[in-house]
């Protein structure tokens, strides 16, 4: 396909989101429909989607419509492209360019909001949250997601599976902050096709999630619940760094569908469990609950959901959280630790809800209070662990 090809097929395919389908579904759809694609082609594409809901605002803003035309046309503008090379009307073209389009405003005279590619119902609470961070930490959430995996450390060695990747062509950058994360930095789309991710070696994680794990206490003797465990990422980290026993649960159990088999591949027992369950396994040495959130300081992976947001979600969200707090922190023996996690930039969602916590509950006392910023690479994530005091 030809570079205009491509934007025409992004333009059909960003109409559809913008028209309520999910990203996936559609990207999914379209390539079924149109066989011819190479997987470069679907590649590009789905980058040319992708960069484009990212910067939804901006985007639309310079090519002057908030259509699937615009964004692509506004991200074109913004990386310095000729129009009239890609907009000619020829082939499987985009129709040709007409005299008002790509005339959009400079960005600098536009609204923050904008400019930054941020919601306008929750531009104020990510202003005051991020504070003299707000315009880099916005800048970071338009760009592509670096892509982290993470070591199985239970069965391999770092340097192994570096030497592993790079025979099937990947390469990976250690990180010197956190243990067994590696960076991909060539060939990202090959992981997990990988005989490395196949066999169990790594994970795909982002930086942040798996810092979070490593700022938790020693688990090598607990029994450890993954309260809100969703796909398991967290449940196999945790157990790969060793703990007496993992266990999962989800309010939905079919978020954890892949979790027994990902398990088994990494040669990680889990045992997976249902709320009737809980309280019969129980108290547990440790409750990890990776709570539902915003997902704000995960918007680079996510950007649908960028778009989703509401201050009544956001509000709704906050109440689950709380309960989901309350409810946890039953099932912590004495002397165990609550560890309360979200991929979210808003104070609303991480230090107030510890601060509401620990105001009714004086059993517990905070031990960490940490955020992870996404300008070190990672998403932007939360972590508070608080532990459960004798009476």
């Amino acid at each position: 396909m030809t570079p205009a090809a491509r934007c025409a097929s992004a333009i059909e395919i960003t109409d559809k989101i913008l028209f309520g389908q999910a990203a996936e579904q559609v990207l999914t759809n379209w390539a079924r429909g149109h066989r011819f694609a190479g997987s470069s082609d679907r590649a590009a594409i789905r980058d040319l989607v992708y960069d484009g809901l990212r910067c939804q605002r901006s985007y639309a803003a310079l090519g002057g419509a908030m259509t699937g035309r615009g964004i692509i046309m506004g991200g074109l503008i913004a990386q310095g492209a000729d129009l009239a090379d890609i907009f000619t009307g020829l082939g499987y073209s985009p129709t040709s360019i007409t005299p008002h389009e790509g005339q959009g405003p400079a960005l600098a005279t536009l609204p923050p909001a904008v400019v930054f590619d941020c919601p306008d119902t929750l531009f104020s609470s990510l202003k005051e949250s991020l504070k003299d961070d707000f315009e880099l930490i916005m800048q970071a959430m338009q760009k592509r997601a670096p892509l982290y995996v993470r070591v199985n450390q239970s069965r391999f060695g770092i340097t192994e599976v570096e030497c592993a990747l790079l025979e099937e062509g990947i390469e990976v950058t250690a990180n010197n902050n956190v243990n067994y994360a590696l960076e991909v930095t060539k060939n990202a789309r090959k992981v997990q096709s990988s005989k490395a991710y196949l066999s169990g070696s790594i994970e795909i994680q982002d930086l942040s999630s798996q810092a979070v794990i490593a700022a938790l206490p020693d688990t090598a003797a607990m029994r450890v619940l993954d309260y809100c465990a969703g796909g398991g990422g967290k449940s196999l980290a945790l157990a790969a760094r060793g703990a007496a026993a993992v266990f999962a649960h989800d309010a939905n159990p079919r978020r954890m569908i892949d979790l027994i088999a990902r398990a088994k591949r990494a040669g990680t027992p889990i045992k997976v469990l249902d709320t009737a369950a809980l309280e019969g396994e129980g108290p547990f040495e440790m409750v990890l609950t990776d709570v539902p959130c915003s997902g704000s300081g995960a918007w680079r992976r996510d950007p649908e959901n960028k778009w989703r947001q509401s201050i009544e979600s956001l509000k709704e969200k906050t109440k689950v959280q709380a309960e989901i707090l309350k409810n946890a922190a039953r099932l912590v023996t004495t002397g165990g630790y609550l560890a309360y996690t979200t991929c979210s930039l808003l104070t609303c969602e991480n230090e107030d809800q510890i601060n509401a916590f620990l105001a009714n509950n004086t059993d517990f006392s905070i031990k960490l209070q940490q955020s992870f910023s996404p300008l070190t690479g990672g998403d932007g994530f939360f972590v508070a662990l608080m532990q459960k005091n004798a009476d």
